[in-house]
C-alpha cells in the first residue's frame, strides 16, 4: 500500500473541515492501492479547528523537542502533532508501506515546506512532523504536487512488485 493524506483523496480532514483533492491521486485511489491517513484527525483534534502552524522550526526539529507548533489561537498542538505522527507511523509499518505520497505545506503532511508560524501564508523549507517521522524510518515521502502520471504508475508498480515477493 502507498500511504497518502487523506485530504487528497476527498476525506474531510482539513482544519476547515474541507478537502484538497489531487485530481490525478483521486483517479488512481479507485484502484484502491492508497491508504488515506490523517495524522491530525489519528491526535484527535476536532473538525474544523483553528488552523496551526510550525514556529519557524521543521518537523526534524519538533520530533528533538527543540521546536513547537501552535494554532492561531496561541494554543500549543506540538504534543498532537507528534502523537498524530506515531499513529501513522505504527500503521505505515503494519501495512509494510514503503512510500508516502502527502499534503504539501501542512504542519503534519508537509515534505518540502510548512508554514513561518506568523499565519501570514508565507512558508520556508522544511517537513512537516509526520512527513520527518515518516522519512526517519526509511519512508520515502513525495509531496502531492510533485506527482505526475509517470511518477505515480512507477511509484504502484514498485509496490505491486512488493506484494508479490
Amino acid at each position: 500500500m502507498i500511504l497518502i493524506s487523506g485530504c487528497l483523496v476527498g476525506h474531510r480532514v482539513r482544519f476547515d473541515g474541507g478537502v484538497k483533492t489531487n485530481d490525478l491521486l483521486m483517479k488512481y485511489n479507485e484502484r484502491g492501492r492508497f491508504l488515506a491517513v490523517c495524522p491530525e484527525c489519528f491526535a484527535m483534534l476536532p473538525i474544523p479547528r483553528p488552523p496551526m502552524e510550525l514556529q519557524r522550526t521543521t518537523g526534524e526539529k519538533v520530533l528533538a523537542g527543540k521546536g513547537r507548533a501552535l494554532d492561531k489561537n496561541g494554543q500549543d498542538t506540538t504534543e498532537y502533532l507528534i502523537a498524530g505522527a506515531e499513529k501513522v507511523l505504527k500503521i505505515a509499518k503494519a501495512y509494510h508501506v514503503r512510500v508516502a505520497i502527502l499534503k504539501e505545506r501542512s504542519p503534519s503532511c508537509g515534505t518540502h515546506f510548512v508554514h513561518t508560524g506568523k499565519f501570514d501564508g508565507k512558508t520556508m523549507k522544511g517537513m512537516g512532523v509526520c512527513a520527518a517521522l515518516l522519512e526517519a524510518h526509511g519512508i520515502k515521502v513525495y509531496s502531492d504536487e510533485e506527482m505526475t502520471v509517470g511518477r505515480l504508475e512507477s511509484l504502484l508498480s514498485e509496490d505491486k512488485l512488493r506484494d508479490r515477493d
